[in-house]
């Protein structure tokens, strides 16, 4: 099963994303993790995002979607994976549809949970994620079994520097006006399929296995 994940800042997508490669056993593919990935290993691509990361400056939309094909051309892709963070923008999406086609594949399904931004800006500044293995936790909806520390490798978890009022709502900005518009995009290919983020998150997995059977 080829799988996107979508959703606005905070709707649960990280959470969502382990349930679902456990599930399905598929690997999780992020833009994040392909990158650190490529950085550690000091691969030609991974240097050339570096420089871009040093300087604070966005990776372009080439070298991301470079990276992403590299990935996705890996042996534990092959027979299924889930892309997290990618793609945001329809640059990116049509770059990736033309790779797919190219390899005689495609897409599966788009998943979107939905969830209003008036609620997310709770979410997103109760987040709290584990540096080392990236387990995602939240103070109230979904807190770790000791306070602090993450339930999977025992690491002390941490809020993320955007994690705040500060950045929340121009994160919520930006998402609505370059990657809301991928919706349309999927929806026009029948692919779309919209999930009620505003719900326990299991029941907003058993959601997902449910459009995912049909």
């Amino acid at each position: 099963m080829k799988l996107l994940i979508m959703g606005r800042p905070g709707a649960g997508k990280g959470t969502q994303a382990v349930n679902i490669r456990e599930y399905y056993n598929i690997p999780h593919i992020s833009t994040g993790d392909i990158f650190r990935a490529n950085i550690k290993g000091q691969t030609k691509l991974g240097k050339e995002a570096k420089e871009y990361m040093d300087k604070g400056l966005l990776v372009p939309d080439s070298l991301t979607i470079d990276l992403v094909k590299d990935r996705l051309s890996q042996e534990d892709c092959q027979k299924g994976f889930l892309l997290d963070g990618f793609p945001r923008n329809l640059e990116q999406a049509k770059a990736l549809d033309d790779f797919l086609k190219a390899n005689n594949d495609s897409l599966d399904a788009v998943l979107d949970i939905d969830v209003k931004p008036e609620i997310l800006i709770d979410r997103i500044v109760g987040r709290r994620v584990c540096p080392q293995c990236g387990a995602t936790f939240h103070i109230k909806n979904n807190p770790s079994k000791v306070e602090g520390v993450c339930d999977v490798c025992g690491a002390k978890l941490i809020q993320r520097n955007d994690d705040t009022y500060a950045t929340a709502e121009n994160r919520l900005k930006v998402y609505d006006e370059q990657t809301a518009p991928l919706l349309d995009y999927y929806k026009n290919q029948h692919l779309l399929k919209t999930v009620n983020g505003d719900q326990d998150f299991a029941k907003v997995f058993e959601d997902i296995k449910k459009v995912l059977t049909k």
